[in-house]
């Protein structure tokens, strides 16, 4: 803590950005890589109906989870301010709070498994054949939801105290385990779909076990631990109703904002299997631009938060011009090697010549992402550090009611091309509002 308080004491720089974005986007770019492995472990297998069960079965899972993904924002933001205030707990009073809200929910989750599983059915419209891989895959992750939300809020706590390679290790471990088991599962032991799901659970379960012996490490002791997290602290009542303010917003949040690609992925799967499955592969490829430029957001979040806990403007205002400014000549690199070898990955991917075709259409409408998402995401990582939950909320909201209207609109007049271009609408929207939004609240945050 007091390494981490020094850098509080000077101006935030290119270092201290590149510290937290580098392993952070390391981390998180395993995240769609062990899915794009997943669905070219089932993809090579040349069943298109698989390959749809597997998208749709994803989708409804990140759909379901995304509701919880508050576990991490909030904990890494109120994080990084209790190390900005110099509190003695390193935050670990947030982490405690947030493993024990998602262990909570998991069990809502799992209790509800088979009625959750029919109503994602009704709104992904899964084909015939289709069908049993998308509910064996969606219930595999269900079970899954415990670990999955203790490393939530792991994760949250790493980020937040600026542990940047500690939660690299933790997501790397995550998914190198599964990308291996997948393979394994699948080409050695003929499990297909349910290969791949497992693979994903046992991933969680090994690191949501490593994190917490990483957590006990850093304090040394159950005693040191239980002096710091007494019952009278937890079930503090102000600090209560600032998280479930914060989780509420932060929930719907994150619910206005799969409901946005649920939406988008539902409007592809009515134009058959084959055209679910190409889109697939660019939505993926888009999933790894925004992993790149996450990494960025996740500084900002930590380094932005760390400020307001120390009431230092400076500081806050420079660490949003570093990221911003890393985020877009990340993107630029990113949308050069979409073009230059996206067709490439596209021919790995899928041994289906249709599917091929299909997505190397559409692959520069989605490459261009990596630039219109830039403000987006850097903006959401700053409103996040500073826990203004309502604002984001407010935000996502507006920006998802102007992406409906355009997808509408833009896909009668272009089709497929048309909700991709709604897409980067919905970024820049988000980027316009949190703007004008962050600069109207910066004299009530520093006051």
């Amino acid at each position: 803590m007091n390494k981490l308080n020094k850098v509080q004491s000077k101006t935030v720089n290119n270092k201290d950005v590149l510290l937290i974005a580098v392993p952070a986007t390391l981390a998180f770019i395993t995240e769609p890589l062990a899915g794009l492995v997943d669905l070219t472990v089932i993809g090579r297998l040349g069943d298109a109906g698989l390959l749809a069960g597997v998208v749709l079965g994803g989708l409804a899972f990140a759909t379901l989870i995304s509701l919880m993904f508050f576990l991490r924002l909030g904990t890494a933001g109120l994080t990084a301010q209790a190390i900005g205030a110099k509190q003695k707990d390193d935050g670990l009073i947030h982490f405690v709070r947030a493993a024990i809200l998602g262990l909570v929910f998991s069990i809502v989750f799992i209790i509800f498994m088979q009625p959750i599983i029919s109503m994602a059915a009704v709104l992904l419209a899964p084909s015939e054949n289709s069908s049993q891989p998308y509910e064996t895959y969606f219930m595999v992750r269900i079970i899954s939801s415990p670990f999955v939300l203790v490393n939530f809020a792991l994760l949250g706590w790493f980020y937040g105290r600026a542990a940047a390679t500690t939660g690299m290790v933790l997501q790397l471990l995550i998914h190198i385990v599964n990308i291996i088991l997948s393979i394994a599962f699948v080409y050695l032991f003929n499990m297909g779909v349910f290969g791949v799901a497992l693979a994903t659970l046992i991933g969680q379960v090994v690191a949501a076990f490593v994190g917490l012996y990483l957590v006990f490490r850093h304090f040394g002791t159950f005693e040191k631990i239980s002096s710091l997290i007494s019952i009278s602290s937890l079930l503090n009542i102000k600090a209560i109703k600032r998280l479930f303010s914060l989780s509420r917003d932060l929930m719907i949040r994150s619910a206005v904002l799969m409901f946005t690609f649920a939406w988008f992925t539902a409007q592809v799967s009515r134009m058959g299997d084959v055209v679910l499955a190409a889109n697939e592969i660019l939505i993926y490829f888009m999933l790894v631009t925004a992993y790149f430029l996450d990494g960025q957001a996740q500084a900002a979040e930590a380094l932005c938060g760390r400020a307001l806990g120390a009431k230092d403007k400076a500081n806050f205002i420079q660490a949003i011009k570093l990221t911003s400014l890393w985020g877009f000549g990340i993107g630029f690199l990113l949308l050069l090697f979409w073009l230059i070898f996206g067709t490439y990955l596209i021919d790995f991917m899928s041994t289906n010549e249709a599917i091929r075709e299909q997505a190397k259409i559409y692959i520069f409408v989605a490459a261009l992402t990596a630039i219109t998402g830039v403000g987006a995401f850097v903006l959401d990582g700053v409103m996040a550090g500073a826990t203004l939950g309502s604002t984001i909320r407010n935000g996502m909201v507006a920006s998802a009611a102007i992406y409906l209207i355009s997808a509408i609109i833009l896909q009668n007049l272009f089709g497929l091309n048309g909700l991709w271009a709604a897409m980067h609408v919905f970024f820049l929207a988000r980027t316009i509002i949190f703007a004008f939004a962050l600069r109207a609240k910066m004299p009530k945050l520093f006051k």
